[in-house]
């Protein structure tokens, strides 16, 4: 943040509000990490997916068999199904990519990462998609004696991709709702799972930030100030570290109010209690200085909340 002096690597986290377990409660992840977390645990996904693209290929397949007998060429249904199966078995080998693409998008913190990872995925997955398909025709066919030609030319990928377009946006669509409520039904679990003690705040003067099953405790008079980043909210500590949560500003300001952390800024809270000087510019903005040193400006609009800090004879 641009009024933050020296601000280290930020920690992306998640707030909870409730408060403390012991560490031997917390709930072990479901399903294993790197390329087999992508499908592992819930095979249930990928047998829907299957079985939806095999619903619409043998759709596509009757529908160009008729399309063929009305322009008089033969029916030749067989083929057809070929040329739709191939194509379905690489796409569900593709769909662990989308997955882990679909899980980077949900992590980013702004659009521009996410639309950075679409950009890269889609025309990688296209790639791929027309690659394993006509490898997979030439040695199918190869094996019963016969050959196949893709016959490569700019139009011709130009109009796989267009297919592949809607396939990844149908298929990312399905894969990030089934990420919500995967992530739903974990958050469940796991406040079914904690003990009815550790479902009260262990203290009223402590927060929790959650990352996962990794939590840390937070006291609120170690805050300096809270800052909106996008769909995210950025915990700036006196210590110099910093942690970046999922939730919204408003929310946070009325948790945080009785703290004494308020607004200052249309993005910004801070803790009046860590305040030690105010400098009330003449455009009426303002900027703090916290006891540690660092600094953060105030707008005019949120004046009056900092405007008894120099005492009954600060401007107005």
């Amino acid at each position: 943040m641009a009024d933050g002096q020296n601000a280290p690597e930020t920690e992306r986290v998640e707030a909870v509000w409730d408060q403390s377990r012991a560490r031997g409660d917390e709930a072990s992840p479901s399903g294993t990490s790197g390329w087999s977390r992508g499908i592992s645990g819930d095979w249930t996904m990928l047998a829907a997916i299957a079985a939806i693209a095999l619903v619409i290929g043998i759709v596509n397949a009757l529908s160009g068999a008729q399309d063929a007998v009305w322009r008089g060429d033969s029916y030749d249904i067989g083929r057809r199904l070929f040329w739709e199966l191939s194509s379905i078995v690489v796409i569900l080998l593709l769909v662990p990519i989308l997955l882990l693409s679909v899980r980077r998008m949900r992590e980013a913190a702004s659009p521009a990462p996410r639309i950075g990872v679409a950009a890269v995925t889609l025309p990688a997955f296209s790639a791929l998609h027309i690659a394993g398909m006509v490898g997979l025709r030439k040695l199918m066919l190869w094996l019963v004696g016969g050959s196949y030609d893709f016959h490569v030319s700019l139009s011709t990928v130009l109009y796989e991709f267009r297919k592949d377009a809607v396939t990844v946006l149908l298929i990312g669509a399905t894969l990030w709702l089934i990420e919500s409520r995967r992530e739903l039904r974990k958050a469940a679990r796991q406040a079914r799972s904690m003990p009815a003690a550790a479902r009260e705040p262990l203290s009223p003067d402590l927060i929790w930030l959650r990352d996962g099953t990794s939590r840390i405790r937070v006291a609120p008079s170690d805050i300096l100030w809270v800052a909106s980043a996008g769909n995210y909210i950025e915990y700036s500590l006196a210590n110099g570290t910093q942690h970046l949560i999922r939730g919204t500003l408003a929310a946070t300001e009325s948790e945080l109010a009785r703290f004494a952390i308020v607004r200052v800024h249309r993005t910004r809270l801070a803790n009046l209690d860590r305040v030690s000087g105010v400098d009330f510019k003449p455009s009426g903005d303002f900027e703090l200085t916290f006891d540690n040193g660092k600094t953060l400006g105030g707008s005019r609009r949120y004046r009056p909340a900092v405007a008894l800090l120099g005492g009954p004879a600060a401007p107005a």
